[in-house]
């Protein structure tokens, strides 16, 4: 797994406002200045005036253009993808997660842990569950479901989705809602395979955060395996 470069958090050299992913506007992505959960906002807010160089706003989708498996992880980092406008980088969850889609063919380019590394997904989209930073990176019960639309809006207008990974019980908890599946027939567990609605299936990992690394939670051999699976599964159909 490669280290990530130390992070200078008030480095100006990348814009994110210039590297955000360049996607078409739709109805699925908030606006920048999405109003829908205050204490959100509040923090938003202070940290425009604290890092005005970061990108402090809802993180959109990243994704190619006919993916038929979506990631969902949590919520943007403090200084990854709250700063960079790309979910999973500038952070320490980033190397894991980038080095492993990129081994299994799932995304181009490569990922050393600096601010302007830019892997380019292949086949897939990745989502946060909560699309701003909340604070302690916990969202609020009601900030996840104010939240959960735009999840919903997203996955509906992927024609080809046929695989779900969600990093942590939350995601999970939001992708069996949004695709229409029911909560206590599908626990989460990591690897755990679940059935939806519309022959979609749901895998659960352990989210790729530093802390799950550190504590020997989640490894490089249980990152891969989750996308081996979802890779096993599409060539089945």
């Amino acid at each position: 797994m490669t280290t990530p470069a130390p992070l200078d958090p008030d480095a100006a050299a990348h814009d994110p406002l210039e590297a955000a992913p360049a996607a078409e506007p739709s109805a699925a992505e908030p606006s920048r200045d999405c109003p829908r959960c205050p204490r959100l906002v509040e923090l938003r807010e202070t940290l425009r005036v604290e890092h005005p160089t970061w990108w402090n706003a809802p993180v959109p989708v990243l994704a190619d253009p006919d993916p038929w498996l979506a990631i969902i992880g949590l919520a943007p980092g403090l200084q990854g993808a709250n700063r960079t406008a790309r979910p999973f980088t500038g952070d320490r969850s980033g190397p894991l997660f980038w080095d492993t889609l990129i081994a299994a063919g799932l995304a181009e380019g490569s990922y050393s842990g600096r601010v302007e590394d830019a892997p380019v997904p292949k086949g897939i989209a990745i989502i946060n569950a909560v699309r701003c930073l909340p604070p302690e990176n916990k969202p609020s019960p009601e900030e996840i479901r104010t939240c959960r639309p735009f999840l919903d809006a997203d996955l509906a207008a992927m024609p080809s989705l046929r695989v779900v990974v969600a990093l942590g019980a939350i995601a999970h908890q939001s992708a069996v809602k949004v695709l229409g599946g029911r909560l206590p027939k599908a626990p989460f567990a990591h690897l755990a395979e679940h059935a939806m609605p519309g022959g979609r299936t749901l895998i659960d990992s352990y989210h790729c955060s530093r802390y799950n690394q550190n504590i020997g939670r989640l490894t490089p051999e249980m990152f891969a395996a989750v996308f081996a699976r979802a890779i096993e599964l599409r060539e089945a159909r």
